[in-house]
C-alpha cells in the first residue's frame, strides 16, 4: 500500500494503526503530489519497478503540496494502467465539494482524519474491510 501524506505525524499514527489492526503494512510514504505522480509514472528515482512497484492500494490525503490529492485521483482514474488501483481518501477536509468530487472520480472510500487515535484505528479497520486487506 502507498500512503500519500505530507504530515509525518499523521503518517506515523497511520502506520501504528495499521500495525495495531493487524493489517498489511504501509509499504511506502510519499509526501507531495508531484513525487506521487513521478512514482506512478516510474520516472526519475522511481524508474526501477522491481524496487518501486505500482501499488494495489493508495491512501490519499487531499491537501498535499505541488499536486493536490483530487488531481492525483482524477489522473489515476483516467489512466488505463492505473485505473484499477484502489484509492481511498483520508483527509482533514470535510468540505462537501471535496467529498462529492472524490466520489464522482471513483474513490473507494472517503474518511475524515479524526482527532483521537481510537477513531483512527476504527477507520483503518473499516479500510481493511473495504479493501479486504490481508493481515500480517
Amino acid at each position: 500500500m502507498l500512503l500519500i501524506e505530507d504530515n509525518r505525524d499523521d503518517a506515523l499514527f497511520l502506520e501504528r494503526a495499521f500495525s495495531k489492526a493487524g493489517l498489511v503494512e504501509i509499504e511506502r510514504i510519499i509526501d507531495d503530489g508531484q513525487e506521487a505522480m513521478d512514482y506512478f509514472r516510474g520516472q526519475g528515482e522511481f524508474r526501477d519497478r522491481s524496487r518501486y512497484p505500482l501499488p494495489t492500494h493508495v491512501l490519499l490525503d487531499l491537501k498535499v503540496p505541488k499536486v493536490d490529492g483530487l488531481q492525483i485521483l482524477e489522473w489515476i482514474r483516467k489512466s488505463e494502467e492505473l485505473k484499477g488501483i484502489s484509492v481511498a481518501v483520508l483527509s482533514s477536509s470535510g468540505e462537501r465539494v471535496d467529498r462529492e468530487r472524490a466520489v464522482r472520480l471513483g474513490v473507494d472510500g472517503y474518511f475524515i482524519k479524526p482527532s483521537r487515535t481510537g477513531e483512527l484505528l476504527e477507520i483503518v479497520r473499516q479500510l481493511g474491510a473495504l479493501w479486504r486487506l490481508p493481515g500480517k
